[in-house]
């Protein structure tokens, strides 16, 4: 074969293996833009499995726990970055009695980018109960993580109505930390929002003057 043949061949070699690579990068453009698609745009089954998931907590009976954590994973199975699915798994878990499990869920949900999916009322509550769970399991070493979430709830919070839960809740952690001034502080705040809390009455009182 002569060197014009070949270099004719090896020209053509060249040009379909530059179509090849740009079909490919255009292939893995698309799938990438349609997987980011489907993540902000959950299906309608894995709607449908997260209102199931709701229904089911609402009722606050253990026995329906386990049914809510089935619909959640089937959301999660369909949308695993969806992370309303990561907070009703969640609750489900921790009406099962499994902190731990329920914590790490919360944790997915609160994480980068699925935290950006949440509307701020959703991402307050799932901050405090976040909070509630990391004392649960261990209160002596996640209370000052805790701490952290309960100020973000609050700083979140802007009338969303779990104000004085989170303030409470604050309040107690500063007074097992011994400080008691920042108790004091967020208990009355808590009162600011919610004048009947006897939660946060109760606190003042333990408190004393």
């Amino acid at each position: 074969m002569g060197v014009g043949a070949l270099l004719q061949l090896g020209i053509l070699i060249l040009t379909l293996s530059l179509f090849l690579v740009m079909a490919y990068l255009r292939n893995q453009t698309l799938l990438h833009a349609t997987t980011r698609s489907r993540n902000r745009h959950p299906k309608p089954e894995a709607n449908r499995h997260l209102a199931q998931a709701s229904r089911l907590l609402a009722l606050a009976r253990p026995r329906d726990a386990r049914a809510a954590l089935s619909e959640a994973d089937r959301a999660l199975s369909l949308n695993p970055r969806e992370p309303k699915a990561h907070i009703l798994r969640a609750r489900a878990l921790r009406l099962m009695g499994h902190h731990a499990a329920a914590l790490r869920s919360l944790d997915s949900a609160l994480w980068p980018p699925a935290v950006r999916l949440l509307s701020t009322a959703d991402r307050v509550e799932a901050l405090v109960e976040r909070a509630e769970l990391k004392l649960a399991v261990n209160r002596r070493r996640r209370i000052d993580s805790a701490v952290e979430d309960l100020v973000a709830a609050v700083e979140l919070s802007e009338g969303e109505g779990v104000e004085s839960e989170a303030l409470c809740l604050l309040g107690k952690c500063y007074e097992w930390k011994g400080m008691k001034e920042k108790a004091k502080e967020a208990f009355r705040k808590a009162l600011d929002f919610e004048p009947d809390s006897i939660e946060a009455r109760n606190g003042l009182d333990r408190l004393g003057p």
